[in-house]
């Protein structure tokens, strides 16, 4: 829980540091690994981490919008993380020229319930590492090597015990 908006934006630059690990470890190829046949994709639950700061962002009068066309998935990694740093950049800056400490009380209408400004921001970050989860899932299946996020990965790992071998 956020007592103020110093607390979000610095669980946010190393939550997004960690998002853009992951998403520059992806292959332009592997955006088209699927969960299961007609499902989503690695490259469109990258596109809904990005797209999601905006839309969650828009229902607390904090307007950012890519340039992009939000509904076409982008067919390169650049792309996406352009988009995604864009995104995390605009929001990053409307929340310290528009919130105040006193915003984490305030109450917005998400998704047709009531949410205090605090969790809104705590959703937003827990909404990015439930779909870096799901990635990294994807990531293993395309054969792409997992960066480490919170320690290190078994790939690192298994380089770690080499060193000491």
């Amino acid at each position: 829980m956020y007592h103020t908006i110093d607390e979000f934006l610095s669980d946010w630059a190393f939550e997004s540091q960690n998002t853009l690990k992951l998403f520059n470890a992806l292959t332009d190829e592997s955006l088209k690994t699927e969960v299961i046949p007609n499902d989503r994709t690695l490259g469109s639950i990258a596109w809904h981490i990005t797209n999601t700061i905006g839309e969650m962002m828009s229902h607390t009068g904090i307007d950012i919008k890519p340039d992009e066309d939000k509904d076409k998935e982008p067919k390169s990694v650049k792309q996406i993380i352009d988009v995604y740093t864009k995104l995390s950049e605009q929001m990053t800056h409307s929340l310290n020229e528009k919130w105040t400490n006193e915003s984490l009380e305030k109450v917005f209408n998400m998704y047709g319930e009531n949410w205090k400004g605090r969790d809104v921001l705590t959703s937003l970050i827990r909404h990015e590492i439930h779909h870096r989860a799901q990635m990294t899932i994807l990531m293993r299946q395309a054969g792409l090597k997992i960066p480490g996020i919170y320690g290190p990965s078994k790939e690192e790992w298994e380089e770690i015990k080499k060193q000491f071998s």
